[in-house]
């Protein structure tokens, strides 16, 4: 019978030696459940056949020439990565409902000799657990954002304060995107869902009774949406704000940033929506220091033009408690260090 999932923390805790998603290379892409491997019972452009079969001629032919497809499949399979398998083996196999697919291929590999089971309800019932977590049910987790002005190498100082024993999410990571018009990382973002599966299993291996510090975030980071039950979190979250001096700032920008802004026709094309937020002269100015190499001065544009009244008119309405302030000199490494010692006093006296 297959296994039914009651609870997220179930599913990902599942006990098998090795999770099969069976969907087509295209439905893993977009998501799946963390750590599953995928052999496809059919292909992207077999599902698409086997489905305009099913509707446009009969669904018993579609299911017909659908099993042939996946019986000659999972031998291939059988005969590539699952040769080397012992009888000891114990594979967990999904599809995307739980149906034929999955049935096919698990019932074939019970045949074998392999103690095979399903997910019961398939990828959709994984997705509904993941859902519930992020979007119906009220975050249990104690948050507390961690702001500052553009430049304060939030970021990179969560992996310290990770080091330091404080729990983290690092959302900008988990939706490749620093999260602002310079911050689209190689090879672009995930998928929403995708997204919301790494942020609802990021926060499943966290202790509800202790704080996590979260990056203060916009509700989007790119064209990733946080999900509703954490970003109400989030706006009801204390904060802890670096503070640290301009010049500082525009150093760290200049070399976080360097791959995005040293281009200029990057920079041309990823500042072009604010021309008419900015002026045309503010932008061409922008350009033209990226053109000279001057990233610092550029830097220190972007922040004093842009990014810095930006985050200021966004404050003004922000009402929420700042737990404390933590001013450092420098952003090099030893002064993110001294950053991340006091981030960490503040937020385990808390």
């Amino acid at each position: 019978m297959p296994i039914e999932f009651t609870s997220l923390n179930a599913i990902l805790n599942h006990g098998f030696d090795t999770v099969i998603d069976v969907r087509s290379p295209a439905e893993f892409a977009e998501d799946h459940i963390p750590g599953a491997i995928n052999l496809p019972a059919l292909s992207n452009e077999q599902r698409a056949e086997v489905g305009t079969i099913y509707k446009q001629i009969s669904a018993f032919d579609g299911r017909k020439i659908g099993a042939g497809m996946v019986i000659r499949n999972v031998a291939d399979h059988i005969d590539g990565p699952l040769m080397e398998k012992d009888g000891a083996w114990r594979p967990l196999v999904y599809c995307w409902r739980g149906g034929q697919r999955s049935g096919v291929f698990s019932t074939l590999l019970s045949e074998i000799g392999w103690r095979a089971d399903t997910v019961k309800g398939g990828y959709t019932s994984f997705r509904r657990l993941v859902k519930a977590s992020l979007y119906d049910d009220p975050l249990p987790h104690r948050i507390v954002l961690l702001d500052g002005f553009t430049g304060t190498a939030k970021t990179e100082i969560l992996p310290r304060l990770a080091a330091r024993g404080v729990q983290v999410i690092d959302l900008e990571g988990l939706a490749r995107h620093r999260g602002s018009l310079l911050g689209g990382m190689p090879g672009g973002q995930p998928s929403q869902k995708a997204f919301e599966t790494g942020l609802a299993t990021a926060l499943s291996k966290l202790d509800t009774a202790r704080p996590v510090v979260v990056e203060a975030e916009s509700s989007k980071i790119g064209r990733i949406a946080i999900p509703a039950s954490v970003w109400a979190a989030m706006l009801a979250a204390p904060r802890i704000v670096i503070q640290a001096p301009m010049v500082a700032r525009a150093a760290y920008l200049a070399t976080a940033y360097r791959e995005v802004i040293e281009d200029p026709e990057i920079v041309t094309e990823k500042l072009e929506p604010l021309r008419r937020l900015r002026g045309h002269a503010t932008v061409d100015r922008w350009v033209a220091l990226s053109a000279e190499g001057a990233l610092v001065d550029l830097s220190h544009a972007l922040m004093v033009d842009h990014y810095d009244p930006s985050y200021a008119k966004s404050r003004r309405i922000d009402e929420r408690e700042v737990l404390a302030e933590v001013s450092v000199d420098t952003l090099d490494d030893a002064g993110q260090e001294r950053a991340a010692d006091g981030i960490a006093a503040a937020v385990n006296a808390w």
